[in-house]
């Protein structure tokens, strides 16, 4: 699907409040209500737009210690792994990437004990899983970006 500058603007704009109503929302990137609405159905319908969720601060909901940890895999162990890593609730993002390491993985712990439980008691003990590597987050931004 082909995007306009209309369509990325409304993205924009969801990006920074998914809660805007449409009559806003078109008003900011203006086009009628009615084009707004058909967009947004149309970046819904089509997959742009997957969802809208909340974003939360991490620290102020108990998270206080994050990490980037990454993972090197046994050839062939992705897709069981995939969904072992998905069931872990402390486990924020997923991404399989190219490199010297085959999954970063965004970790969020109650504390720095918490994340060593994760890393050490989850992560390693998992089958396929060859070697982690962590690093701390001292401070983190959402830029929201595209």
């Amino acid at each position: 699907m082909e995007l306009d500058e209309t369509d990325r603007a409304i993205i924009a704009e969801l990006r920074r409040d998914a809660r805007l109503p449409v009559a806003t929302l078109a008003a900011r990137v203006h086009v009628s209500r009615a084009n707004c609405y058909t967009r947004l159905n149309r970046l819904t319908t089509d997959g742009v737009i997957s969802g809208f969720t909340a974003v939360v601060d991490p620290v102020k909901l108990g998270l206080s210690a994050s990490a980037y940890v990454t993972l090197r895999l046994r050839q062939h162990s992705w897709r069981e792994l995939r969904a072992r890593l998905e069931a872990v609730e402390e486990i924020a993002h997923i991404a399989l990437v190219g490199g010297s390491f085959d999954v970063i993985l965004l970790v969020r712990a109650r504390d720095n004990a918490d994340l060593r439980r994760v890393v050490f008691d989850q992560l390693q003990t998992m089958p396929g899983v060859l070697d982690t590597q962590t690093f701390l987050i001292f401070e983190d931004t959402d830029t929201r970006a595209v």
